[in-house]
């Protein structure tokens, strides 16, 4: 599908930052292709579980319960018309809606804190796309707005309570002429802006998805994309804020995933469906488990 999907994470206190908006493995396949001309509509059920706190060094400093489901409803528009002065570039724009629950709980204390609603929506304004012989590129630029339910202290935030700009670009490699093996990457810079009502500005962050799938065959109209998927993130810049120590703003955060992923493909149709597994592992001053994914899309 190569849609790009985010929504926001559980908030944390103001000194904490565990993860960045974009959720991970939304765009380990086919990262630089955009869909067909017209409206596609993508579904995407995501499930996030974490159960242990990392420190700075990876040591584990608590354990219990991270859980995040996501429902993201993103519809995208591609124009007949390509840009000629850029390459004959297919021009799209997108919108995400996402609703979101999440939970955190300690083995210590129990629960902390847990809510449910509108997340934040993702709006991108411009993406463009170019279809190489042997490969498919695309760049975008869109922004995240604090619809979600934020307030300061409250225990049953949805949203993050600030702005966030991002720049992302996807490729897709094909190995071999029949394009039936691809290397993908997926990258996407986040640029936040100060939460409402804590003063807090969280780092910047980078995430960078990848997969190795090779596509077979069902029958004519019908076929399988399956391989390895995997994602990392990472904080790139402090963090900072009237309750954030000099120790809190060093610790930047680091989280790597590998697993697996399949899609069934149906183009006559303008059909797909797939899910993805990862497994998280070498974390650094965040949570860390495991994510399961569903997707599904239609081009009318």
């Amino acid at each position: 599908m190569g849609l790009l999907a985010l929504t926001a994470l559980p908030a944390v206190p103001a000194f904490g930052q565990v993860r960045g908006v974009y959720p991970l493995g939304m765009s380990a396949t086919n990262s630089g292709v955009i869909a067909q001309s017209g409206l596609t509509y993508v579904n995407a059920f995501l499930f996030y579980k974490r159960d242990q706190s990392l420190g700075p060094n990876g040591e584990v400093v608590a354990t219990g319960s991270n859980a995040v489901m996501m429902d993201l409803n993103t519809f995208a528009w591609v124009a007949k018309q390509r840009l000629r002065a850029l390459g004959d570039a297919k021009v799209s724009v997108a919108a995400t809606l996402p609703i979101a629950t999440n939970s955190l709980s300690s083995d210590a204390t129990g629960a902390i804190s847990g809510g449910g609603g509108l997340a934040d929506s993702y709006f991108q304004l411009l993406i463009l796309g170019w279809q190489l012989q042997r490969a498919d590129v695309k760049a975008a630029y869109g922004f995240l707005a604090p619809t979600g339910r934020f307030e300061a202290g409250a225990n049953d935030n949805v949203g993050n309570g600030y702005w966030t700009h991002c720049f992302s670009a996807g490729q897709t490699f094909y190995l071999a002429k029949n394009k039936a093996t691809a290397l993908s990457a997926f990258q996407l810079y986040e640029f936040h802006t100060t939460q409402e009502g804590t003063d807090l500005h969280p780092g910047q962050t980078l995430s960078l998805d990848y997969s190795l799938t090779h596509t077979l065959p069902l029958r004519a109209d019908m076929s399988l994309q399956l391989g390895l998927v995997g994602y990392n993130q990472w904080q790139t810049t402090d963090k900072s804020g009237p309750a954030v120590t000099p120790a809190q703003a060093a610790a930047h955060y680091h989280v790597n995933a590998i697993g697996l992923g399949f899609n069934v493909l149906l183009p006559a149709r303008k059909v797909s469906v797939g899910t993805r597994y990862f497994d998280e592992f070498g974390g650094r001053s965040t949570y860390q488990g495991y994510s399961f994914q569903i997707t599904g899309s239609i081009t009318f």
